[in-house]
Parts: structure tokens; C-alpha cells; sequence
């Protein structure tokens, strides 16, 4: 049974850094797409990056240039690094295999418990 697990969450400054990462089965690997969601209060879940192999990669508008997705293939993680955090990043965050674009709220998987992420101003 495939599990996601997201960690790494936690409280940062606007213009700060933070990672988080998600672990996952080496099956779930084998598939070569993974994808960051976030769901902020009041707002449904959307895809914000996906992963596409080793390199290829796709952000929304809202995180690009400031958020890099990428994988870490001995740890069997994927990780999303966020610089220039802004209080707008506030969410909770989680990671699956994509089920649509960018913006979609469906995965593939069960969802994992997500990590919080509050960024204040």
C-alpha cells in the first residue's frame, strides 16, 4: 500500500525559507511524477508543482520562480524548497501523484496527513 508521507512544515518569516518533503513507497517512484499540493484555509487543495523524472518540472504561477520541486532518489523523497515565502504561502501541505494540471485537487494516491507551513509578515 502506497503511503505519503509529508514532514518539514513549520513556522517561517515573510522573505524566509523553508523545505518540505514528502516519503514515499520506491514503487511510487517508479511512476516518474510527483507533485506538491497545498490547501489553504478556506480553499480547496491545488497543485502547485510537479516533477516530471529527474528535472522536468512544472510550478503554478503563484510559486514560480520562488518554489523548486526536486528529488532525492536514495532517500526515496521529493522536496520542495520555498524561498521569498509570502503570508499568502500559509497552508498545509501535501504531496501525491497528480491526477490533472496544475491547479487540480485530485491525486492519484491516498492523501498523507500533509505538513503545515505558516508564514508570517
Amino acid at each position: 500500500q502506497v503511503q505519503l508521507v509529508e514532514s518539514g512544515g513549520g513556522l517561517g518569516q515573510a522573505g524566509g525559507s523553508l523545505t518540505v518533503s514528502c516519503a514515499a513507497s520506491r514503487d511510487t517512484f517508479r511512476l516518474n511524477v510527483m507533485g506538491w499540493y497545498r490547501q489553504a484555509p478556506g480553499h480547496q487543495r491545488e497543485l502547485i508543482a510537479i516533477l516530471y523524472g529527474s528535472s522536468s518540472t512544472a510550478y503554478a504561477e503563484s510559486v514560480k520562480g520562488r518554489f523548486t520541486i526536486s528529488k532525492d532518489n536514495d532517500k526515496n523523497t521529493v522536496n520542495l524548497q520555498m524561498n521569498l515565502l509570502k503570508p499568502e504561502d500559509t497552508a498545509v501541505y501535501y504531496c501525491n501523484i497528480p491526477a490533472g494540471p496544475l491547479g487540480t485537487s485530485r491525486g492519484q494516491r491516498p492523501w498523507g496527513q500533509g505538513t503545515q507551513v505558516t508564514v508570517s509578515s
